[in-house]
């Protein structure tokens, strides 16, 4: 008797079918976060996947460099500086995506805004709301202009947002950050329900340890930090940010059709 998945489809001389196109071949992404880190990283791949991306972030100099360093390699980008605490400007960078390329299949929210390591009550209440505004409204905007933008373009499409294994677990070094990506986790099923039945893909992915410069710059403040970290990491290592780009990228293809709503660890086995 066949299970639900039915027969393995074969090509005609009854051997596996392959594909040479990339990923995301013919798609036209959007990227926040895109200067450096893991979302630099998805910029790179999702251009050597086949997409046209366009990369927005704050500061124009680390833009330009990862944009040009794209084009050098044969890759199709753009860039439009963007700041996810200013919702016009997040709107305006997704509309000048359509502008530029005529449409959206796929948005990687990466943008975040980081907190200075220590206990609750420590943290500033004008850096808890700058934290809110990057981490959680920001995203909340990038999503509904995404999918307004993939709606009257390509119809169907992904989105993927940028959660953390600290999501999944008490964190107290970094407690607003951890309980925006919370917040993130939640927002992102929701919208996959909301929006699934128009063929909007909306997941997230959640990195463990991952060698970025806002993680360096938590080592320097809290010196052993990374060395904690790996110590309860099953591969006892950080993550370099291609290998959660890896991903994104997948979560953001066709070849992830019926994945919608998860939160996707990328954590070296660190919530196992």
């Amino acid at each position: 008797m066949r299970g639900a998945a039915g027969p393995r489809l074969v090509g005609m001389n009854n051997t596996p079918t392959t594909s040479t196109t990339g990923l995301l071949t013919d798609k036209v992404a959007f990227v926040t976060g895109a200067g450096r880190g893991i979302g630099a990283a998805a910029a790179r791949l999702f251009a050597r996947e086949g997409a046209r991306v366009l990369l927005a972030a704050r500061t124009e100099t680390e833009l330009k460099a990862v944009t040009e360093e794209i084009r050098a390699a044969g890759g199709t980008a753009e860039h439009v500086v963007c700041d996810l605490a200013d919702p016009a400007s997040v709107r305006a960078a997704v509309d000048r995506c359509v502008e530029l390329y005529g449409r959206l299949d796929a948005a990687f929210n990466n943008g975040a805004a980081g907190q200075r390591p220590g206990p609750m009550e420590q943290l500033p209440e004008a850096d808890f709301d700058q934290v809110c505004a990057v981490n959680l409204k920001g995203p909340w905007v990038a999503m509904n202009a995404e999918i307004a933008a993939i709606r009257a373009t390509a119809g169907r499409g992904a989105i993927v947002n940028t959660s953390s294994v600290g999501s999944l677990m008490a964190n107290p070094e970094l407690p607003v950050y951890g309980a925006t990506k919370g917040a993130l986790n939640s927002l992102t099923a929701s919208a996959a329900a909301t929006y699934g039945p128009e063929g909007i893909r909306v997941n997230a992915i959640a990195p463990g340890t991952t060698l970025t410069e806002m993680l360096l710059e938590w080592e320097a403040q809290s010196p052993g930090t990374i060395e904690q970290l790996n110590s309860l990491t099953p591969l006892r290592r950080g993550a370099d940010p291609h290998e959660v780009a890896e991903a994104a990228a997948w979560l953001l293809s066709d070849r992830s059709s019926y994945v919608t709503g998860t939160v996707l660890r990328v954590d070296g086995g660190m919530r196992a």
